[in-house]
């Protein structure tokens, strides 16, 4: 396989999304611009706060998960195959952590490539051959190479932005807003609900996107689809016989999972981040056909 593999639907989605976050961000700049609002602030506050998120976030993953950093004499074998697909990538060797859980899943986290860390669960490594974990690392890796974490942070910025002025107006029609500047509250109050929900459809969009996209990385880099496809039926079935209260423990953390670790109670399946196994099964079939792998 020479050169990277590429879906034109997908990258043409993934641009149609950014460019309609676009659009929404700027009409809702405009109105508050229209109605007098010190955005400035609000702005440099939702930074501040994202930047922060951004910098600190393999941090913040690792601890939340309870994920443990790994040294090869610990994991040879898992730093063998992660070594392995960062070379065919031409990544820097990231960290490896191993998260005790028996929900089998697994994340990459960090802010860039020399800073990134790829970490697998012991339920994961129970449940998977060698060469499905080694596709799942590919993916993981992907997300890593195509810096995703810096592309959602870069999408999310405005819809957080809108997030504090809706909670701002709604404060200052509540508590502090003077009878004349009701109607304008209102105004801004519902305009940044809207914003807010519409981004946060598109942004979640934008995640099922990449997902896609890390799946055909793990494709290039393992040249192994086939893996993958049965480490997702694996995954996925075996999530099913998992407690529900281990799943609960890491739904803070579905974004990241190649897989979301959903309770039966959970109601964040109404905005999945990741789009059905069965369709990213379908375009794993279909690049393994391209290849002439079947």
């Amino acid at each position: 396989m020479k050169g990277w593999i590429r879906d034109p639907g997908l990258t043409m989605r993934m641009f149609l999304t950014m460019f309609l976050l676009a659009i929404i961000y700027l009409a809702f700049l405009t109105v508050l611009y229209i109605y007098g609002v010190g955005y400035t602030g609000l702005i440099l506050f939702a930074g501040v706060f994202l930047f922060a998120q951004y910098y600190f976030s393999d941090k913040l993953v690792l601890y939340s998960s309870g994920a443990r950093i790994v040294s090869e004499h610990e994991a040879p074998e898992l730093y063998s195959m992660v070594r392995e697909l960062s070379m065919n990538a031409n990544l820097p060797m990231p960290k490896v952590a191993i998260v005790d859980t028996p929900v089998p899943n697994a994340f990459a986290t960090g802010r860039n490539p020399k800073n990134a860390v790829v970490a697998v669960t012991t339920g994961l490594l129970r449940t998977l051959n060698y060469e499905e974990i080694k596709a799942v690392i590919g993916h993981e890796l992907s997300h890593i190479k195509n810096r995703d974490v810096a592309v959602m942070t870069i999408a999310s910025f405005l819809s957080t932005v809108a997030w504090f002025v809706m909670r701002w107006a709604m404060f200052a029609g509540m508590f502090g807003g003077r009878r004349e500047n009701g109607s304008a509250n209102a105004i801004i109050f519902g305009v940044s609900v809207l914003v807010w929900f519409i981004s946060f459809l598109l942004i979640r969009a934008l995640s099922r996107y990449r997902e896609y996209s890390a799946d055909l990385g793990s494709a290039y880099f393992t040249r192994n689809p086939r893996a993958l496809i049965s480490a997702l039926k694996k995954i996925s079935g075996k999530m099913e016989l998992v407690r529900d209260e281990y799943k609960k423990e890491v739904e803070g953390l579905n974004a990241f999972y190649i897989i979301p670790a959903l309770s039966s109670e959970s109601i964040l399946s109404l905005f999945s981040t990741h789009p059905p196994v069965e369709k990213r099964i379908e375009r794993l079939e279909k690049i393994s056909r391209e290849l002439g792998l079947y």
